[in-house]
């Protein structure tokens, strides 16, 4: 199963929808407080592609991120933690009860993925080997410790 961010041009995530903002600025959005960021995975961009050497040989693609008013880390709901992606039900309808977590950025979507993960009642591994951060300010360390605390396996 892939996640891919899919966010449509001009997403309110992105600093450059918010004149006078900047990068990695905090702004509070209806769904709580929000990290803007360069514009990044546009649909159908090559900075939306998975890397050519990925090889896709899963079963899902999950898109998230699409709906222009609300940025999406996790693979299983959007920011507002609320609106769900389908993932956790292709899941149930599988029985697939262990996953494990591979991605970027370790701190945020990989993070928030497995936390989700953690409270839907899965048996969740991240592998940090495979994983690389962004590390905004001391949101590494973070995302490890709320991971631990949560039951997260990290190896």
């Amino acid at each position: 199963i892939y996640t891919q961010d899919w966010h449509p041009a001009a997403h309110s995530s992105f600093a450059s929808s918010h004149p006078g903002k900047a990068p990695y600025e905090m702004i509070d959005m209806p769904y709580g407080p929000q990290v803007l960021w360069p514009d990044h995975c546009v649909i159908d961009s090559p900075g939306a592609a998975f890397h050519p050497d990925l090889g896709l040989s899963g079963d899902l693609i999950i898109r998230k991120g699409y709906r222009r008013q609300i940025d999406s880390y996790s693979a299983f709901f959007e920011n507002d933690q609320s609106t769900p992606t389908g993932l956790h039900g292709y899941l149930q309808e599988r029985g697939i009860g262990a996953l494990t977590l591979a991605g970027l950025a370790t701190d945020f979507c990989v993070a928030f993925s497995a936390l989700d993960a953690a409270r839907l009642g899965y048996d969740v591994t991240v592998d940090l080997a495979a994983c690389r951060a962004i590390d905004l300010d001391g949101s590494l360390q973070a995302a490890i410790d709320k991971m631990k605390n949560a039951g997260v396996a990290l190896i």
